[in-house]
């Protein structure tokens, strides 16, 4: 019997994070989800995993917060050994995310240093700490967004935070890439979750709006993103490396 990979998510308990978890344990993928603060939610998703067969763990973890990220990974290692009978995990997926909307002339300091801590410093920090226990041939996926492509007033902290995260997934998959790792960028386009507090999903004049800007006619789904997470960690996207797949049922073209 052949081992199940591994893959880390943050964020992992509700939203986007939640359908990439579920449908990675569709692929027969075991799953190390984090949550910052909602343990019930994270528990229904390790229910939901298990139903699928598949082995799950949930850990907190504030991704802002990256003082704790060493003792974050010595918990990893030793759940690797524990839960998993292994030493390594195989896929990283940098999820965990926050909202900012605020005008360019208003946004405070206070707010870029959070947005910039959760959306680059916190992934370009996690990742780097991952890499002792990142198998060789592993994956590492970035959300980002479609802000980082096109523009929306009100998001230019949040939109360059996910552009930087872009142009770092194409220098982790140059230094890498004698480890046979890759590193892709996945972009959501606007998508019905309680993130922002469900401002698109709740919104019926937000909502409208992305309908009428998206090709496909409609916001998107969780169940829009997850299964193209999924997909970048098997053995049919093992050469697709330094990309960026924005998955936005064509908005703003």
């Amino acid at each position: 019997m052949t081992t199940s990979k591994i893959a880390l998510i943050t964020g992992g308990s509700r939203g986007l994070g939640k359908n990439m978890a579920l449908r990675l344990a569709d692929k027969g993928i075991d799953v190390i989800l984090t949550y910052q603060n909602n343990a019930n939610d994270a528990a229904k998703v390790i229910a939901d995993i298990k139903k699928k067969g598949q082995k799950v763990l949930a850990l907190q973890l504030d991704v802002a917060q990256n003082k704790n990220f060493d003792s974050f990974y010595n918990t990893v290692k030793t759940e690797l050994k524990n839960t998993f009978g292994t030493e390594k995990f195989d896929f990283l997926i940098n999820n965990a995310g926050s909202a900012l909307y605020a005008s360019f002339a208003e946004t405070t300091e206070v707010q870029f240093d959070e947005v910039i801590n959760i959306h680059y410093k916190g992934v370009f920090f996690l990742t780097q700490k991952a890499l002792p226990i990142l198998s060789d041939g592993g994956r590492i996926i970035n959300i980002s967004s479609g802000l980082a492509r096109f523009s929306l007033p009100g998001s230019s902290a949040y939109g360059s935070m996910k552009g930087a995260v872009e142009v770092l997934t194409k220098y982790l998959a140059k230094e890498l890439g004698s480890r046979k790792i890759t590193a892709n960028v996945v972009a959501p386009g606007a998508i019905e979750t309680d993130f922002g507090n469900g401002q698109i999903r709740d919104n019926k004049e937000a909502n409208s709006m992305i309908a009428n800007l998206t090709a496909l006619g409609r916001a998107g789904l969780p169940d829009d993103i997850g299964g193209v997470v999924a997909f970048l960690c098997t053995e049919d996207a093992k050469w697709i490396n330094g990309q960026r797949l924005e998955v936005s049922g064509g908005m703003m073209l």
